[in-house]
């Protein structure tokens, strides 16, 4: 495949999109509106839709519901996937014996970017990192456009029409990475990896693969900022042609961004050394150290001055659903950390927090193993609350270490948790499972956490 056949023009041009929730909608009304012959396939039918396919039809895009047929994916010049949908599905395979491309929608959207890309993916932390790199290039007078799977596809800021941006800074997931041909982030960031999404990915190590498929196309003039205390991630380094920028616990006198053990961050670049103070910052947690310290090396790349860095990350609010303080009543802290999605994201909050922890935990099983948490449920957890699908498997693997609770839902297991809360407990959140077993995605589970907690709360008076 050539990028340029497609860069000149799409007009006239035969293309599949493969999925209908945002990221397909919006691709689909960029290659309509470039003048490509577009028809969007999705499994779902039509009253199982988030949104209606009306707008895609009225722009003369032709739309497949309630399945994928073999004839749509074949006699086309191109096909862009959307990233809930996984590549090795027989109609692609298909398409790509008969030598038609496919590609993710952020390989395809990179096409036709003109500023430079900042790139962040890993296991945790990419929304919050994601975030950050653009609140700190935003305060220090850049124009910036913030996307990718936090929530924007790139493909509508192609569509936006607005002055041209600074930079683009971009969450990217495996799912993005697994069909790129050609994109290459000026800056690439990889913060951590750890088992996740292996009920798509057959093996951990063909995960981390794909997520190191983000170093895949950089050259000499670009950068890779990297996790240096993740073994996994240190196998993947070589791999990258760009400079290395490391970042992680402290480390002598290397070029990098270091933590130290009284918690201020060290840049250290050629021939200079700042340091950042956490003292003031109001997100919290060992994870959230290391995506300080890579967003303070991608802003250090893009030349920001130390001081907007430091007003920036005490400026920082963090995000929804990320060990967000839903409020504190009668000594007991509530925490909403829904998007805790996976064992390694528990984990890291678990450890967040000092005081004895209420943990409402599960959802749909995503494939890993639950042992790990073992150690710090015993340590920090007073009692074990679970739902969902997984929460068989999860009291077997847990439920001998603490007082442990099966329950029918969320509402249920809240009460729970509120009725064995004494003054200097916490109450937290953090499912280290999907949540689409009972709800659409992991904020609405948030959602309904904080809307049940806020009922007590003013219950309670």
């Amino acid at each position: 495949m050539h990028r340029e056949d497609f860069q000149k023009g799409l007009k006239g041009k035969r293309v599949v999109v493969v999925g209908m929730a945002r990221t397909g909608m919006v691709a689909a009304e960029f290659l309509s509106k470039m003048g490509a012959d577009v028809i969007v396939t999705e499994m779902k039918a039509a009253d199982e839709l988030g949104t209606s396919p009306d707008r895609l039809r009225s722009l003369g895009v032709e739309v497949e519901l309630g399945g994928h047929s073999p004839q749509t994916f074949l006699r086309r010049d191109l096909i862009v996937i959307s990233p809930g949908v996984d590549p090795s599905i027989p109609p692609l395979e298909e398409a790509r014996l008969n030598g038609i491309p496919v590609v993710s929608e952020i390989e395809f959207a990179s096409w036709y970017l003109c500023p430079p890309l900042i790139a962040v993916t890993g296991t945790n932390g990419k929304s919050t990192t994601t975030s950050l790199i653009g609140h700190i290039l935003s305060h220090g007078g850049k124009k910036v456009f913030v996307g990718g799977n936090i929530g924007t596809p790139l493909t509508e800021y192609l569509l936006q029409e607005r002055e041209e941006v600074d930079y683009i800074v971009a969450e990217i997931s495996s799912f993005h990475l697994e069909a790129i041909w050609y994109f290459r982030p000026w800056i690439a960031l990889l913060l951590n990896l750890d088992e996740d999404h292996l009920d798509r990915h057959p093996t951990f190590s063909s995960y981390a693969e794909a997520k190191g498929r983000i170093f895949l196309n950089q050259g000499s003039k670009d950068w890779s900022v990297v996790n240096i205390d993740d073994a996994t991630i240190r196998i993947l380094i070589p791999e990258t042609k760009a400079q290395l920028l490391p970042f992680g616990r402290e480390r002598g006198g290397e070029r990098g961004i270091w933590l130290g053990n009284e918690g201020v961050i060290t840049y250290r670049g050629e021939g200079d050394e700042e340091r950042f103070s956490l003292e003031r910052l109001k997100i919290i947690g060992m994870h959230n150290a290391e995506n300080i310290m890579a967003a303070v090396g991608a802003a250090k790349i893009c030349g920001i001055p130390r001081e907007v860095i430091q007003e920036s990350l005490e400026s920082f609010p963090g995000l929804e659903h990320r060990l967000e303080s839903v409020g504190e009543w009668k000594g007991i802290h509530v925490y909403n950390d829904s998007k805790a999605t996976n064992v390694a994201s528990t984990l890291k909050a678990l450890m967040s927090l000092k005081k004895p922890i209420i943990l409402l935990a599960g959802g749909r099983d995503k494939g890993g193993d639950y042992y790990p948490l073992r150690g710090v449920i015993k340590e920090r957890v007073k009692a074990l609350i679970l739902i969902g699908e997984a929460k068989e498997k999860m009291n077997e693997a847990l439920g001998d270490l603490v007082p442990t609770y099966l329950v029918k839902g969320m509402e249920e297991g809240v009460h729970a948790a509120w009725d064995m809360a004494r003054d200097g407990d916490v109450v937290l959140l953090s499912p280290a499972c999907a949540s689409f077993d009972m709800f659409q995605d992991f904020r609405e589970r948030g959602i309904t956490f904080k809307e049940i907690v806020l009922g007590l709360a003013r219950k309670q008076g």
